[in-house]
């Protein structure tokens, strides 16, 4: 078997759990699979037969990928018709998240939950002679190929961006960038993220929320706004969600609260926002450094920190937070080199010849020498 964990139970996750199980077989099974009568599959039971009214999309995808379904009897009935599935599933829960895991994220439980499926292929079920992946190479031959094009498992959405630079997706707010406030925009809803396009161009990813009446902000998405009005940066909502995402470090803030002494509240918190713009085109890591070498050395600039970070990136083997420190013995302080000497020190050499006035002198003697023939027709 091969398992997925989501954080929603959408059709989305029915989608993408059935994509990750067929490429991980390596084909798709020729005869019928049986399924519950799941709303993501099925949209009406009709009667106590086997007839269903199936959902639009998922008739498209078990179409692309060839799948012959078959629905279980509604109620405890259907149970006892998949009941090695069942099995399976007690097995699984009480060898593997019992006790429940601890982990920092979805992602970090499927890496062990594929290595649990892996480990369970070496076992063997009862007194069969054979392990389990014995049995599933007798059969993957039998498989039939998978399709070459992929199916979009996400949901398509178009809502228009609000005055508040946000889009509503399922109950839930996403920021998108200010640019596109009263556009609308193409929206992919994952099982776990989503995508947001202005026509073919990714603008904005989140990760998904499953609370309902949530909010999702990328402080990225507003700095333009906050740039022009740095007074609402302190108390702005995406603010706290950089800080607790780990995205705003301690090192930001001493930064900041340097900058405000140096520069002023209004001045010291706009040098912030063009530091926070940096990470556009240079790694959060190395805007991190370049943030503590500036703050060591009392260069309170973004210029400066846009040097340090990049010097950070190109000597990616040496520590980049605390890499010197003055109060430590044999250790040497920090220094900053101002952004116009670096750039004059980067300059390419200048093959050029040297200016010569010599077409000058040339253009000089021949006016004096006008000059003198016309003074002696005159005296003539």
């Amino acid at each position: 078997m091969q398992r997925r964990v989501f954080a929603s139970c959408g059709q989305e996750a029915f989608f993408e759990g059935h994509v990750h199980a067929l490429r991980t077989l390596g084909g798709v099974p020729r005869s019928k699979i049986r399924y519950d009568n799941l709303k993501s599959a099925v949209a009406q039971v009709l009667g106590l037969n086997r007839a269903r009214v199936e959902t639009d999309r998922w008739i498209a995808f078990r179409s692309h990928f060839n799948i012959e379904s078959f629905y279980c009897r509604p109620g405890i009935e259907g149970a006892h018709e998949k009941g090695g599935v069942e099995g399976m599933i007690g097995y699984f829960r009480r060898n593997h998240f019992t006790p429940v895991p601890e982990v920092d994220s979805l992602a970090e439980l499927n890496e062990m939950v594929d290595q649990w499926d892996l480990h369970d292929g070496h076992r063997r079920i009862g007194s069969r002679p054979r392990t389990v992946d014995e049995y599933f190479a007798i059969e993957l031959p039998l498989l039939m190929p998978l399709p070459e094009e992929p199916f979009e498992t996400g949901r398509l959405f178009t809502p228009r961006v609000d005055r508040y630079s946000q889009i509503a997706v399922r109950t839930n707010r996403y920021s998108v960038p200010t640019r596109l406030i009263g556009k609308r925009v193409r929206v992919v809803l994952h099982a776990s993220h989503l995508v947001v396009y202005d026509r073919n161009v990714e603008v904005a990813r989140h990760e998904r929320l499953i609370a309902k009446g949530s909010c999702r902000l990328d402080l990225d998405h507003y700095l333009e706004a906050l740039i022009r009005k740095p007074g609402a940066f302190p108390g702005a909502t995406a603010l706290e969600q950089a800080r607790s995402a780990g995205k705003f470090t301690p090192v930001h803030d001493a930064w900041w609260a340097q900058a405000r002494k140096m520069h002023g509240e209004r001045d010291g918190t706009r040098a912030l926002i063009e530091v926070l713009l940096l990470n556009r085109h240079l790694a959060h890591e190395h805007v991190v450094a370049g943030l503590a070498t500036a703050l060591r050395a009392g260069a309170l600039t973004a210029d400066a920190v846009a040097l340090e970070a990049r010097k950070a990136a190109q000597t990616e083997d040496e520590p980049a937070i605390g890499a010197s420190n003055p109060s430590v013995p044999g250790q040497t302080p920090a220094t900053v080199t101002s952004l116009h000497e670096w750039r004059l020190a980067h300059l390419p050499p200048d093959t050029r010849p040297l200016p010569s006035v010599t077409p000058y002198d040339q253009l000089l003697r021949r006016r004096r020498t006008s000059g003198s023939d016309h003074r002696e027709g005159e005296a003539q």
